[in-house]
């Protein structure tokens, strides 16, 4: 407990410290204008305490309610530094995504595809697994069982991840990241200096609210915070997406959109 009022405190600090632009995002950023959060109520488990995942007999992902190519937060309130900034207008221009490429995604990136996530609680095992449908088909392991993390991390696509409830409120926060991955669709960079701190709050039935507090002091000059909301998509679940590699279509990620030669030896 004491090292979570610490880690809490941390965070409250960073937060209040980012109480500029990045956090003024209105909800028109934050979610897409014509999503309507239904009235159904927050299913909750026998103990009173919000479920994040299936109810039991029910399948269903959470999908964002964003356009997939938005960005964290708008690029103009992020803090980068010069170096970081110009390797992100660098990204706009060319899009090879590690995402595209068959790479784990860390952050917010599964979050921010047309196939979705599906989040299992495990309480026996006091961890959370968050599943990446689409893509490189990954999941992300949260442990609740009140560790910390390891003193030494290796550096990882995804990072070490520990997480606690305040209230209705999931908290994920998250060290040893690598540089190998994009944090978002738009290309926002990270060093292995990277901290999170990710806030799930479901609000309705069919509403998350999904925020991150970001602090990487070697590439951006303070802590910042970003998000989106995810809303939930009944009787569909995970499904077998093979994430191909030798991929023909590098052509297009350059910016040549003239015809592309698809012929390839490879059998799938």
């Amino acid at each position: 407990m004491r090292r979570r009022a610490l880690c809490v405190s941390a965070w409250a600090l960073a937060a209040a410290l980012t109480t500029g632009a990045a956090v003024a995002q209105d909800e028109q950023f934050l979610r897409d204008p014509e999503f309507e959060e239904p009235g159904a109520p927050t299913p909750r488990d026998r103990n009173g305490k919000v479920m994040l995942g299936t109810e039991a007999g029910e399948t269903g992902l959470w999908l964002p309610t964003v356009n997939t190519q938005y960005p964290l937060a708008p690029p103009e309130t992020i803090p980068f530094h010069p170096w970081a900034e110009a390797l992100y207008a660098e990204r706009q221009e060319h899009e090879l995504e590690p995402h595209a490429r068959c790479k784990p995604s860390s952050l917010s990136r599964p979050f921010l595809t047309p196939y979705g996530v599906e989040i299992l609680e495990l309480p026996e095992l006091q961890r959370i697994y968050i599943f990446d449908v689409g893509g490189p088909h990954t999941w992300r392991t949260i442990y609740m069982d009140g560790r910390t993390h390891p003193e030494d991390v290796e550096p990882s696509y995804l990072g070490h991840s520990v997480g606690w409830w305040e209230g209705d409120t999931l908290l994920i926060e998250t060290v040893g990241y690598n540089e190998g991955t994009w944090m978002d669709r738009r290309g926002a960079p990270n060093s292995d200096r990277l901290r999170t701190l990710e806030r799930l709050t479901r609000t309705s039935r069919d509403t998350v609210e999904y925020r991150i507090t970001i602090e990487d002091p070697e590439v951006y000059t303070e802590a910042w915070d970003g998000g989106f909301d995810l809303r939930w998509v009944e009787d569909v679940e995970l499904f077998e997406y093979v994430c191909q590699q030798g991929n023909q279509a590098f052509e297009l990620m350059l910016g040549d959109y003239e015809s592309v030669d698809r012929t390839t030896v490879i059998v799938p």
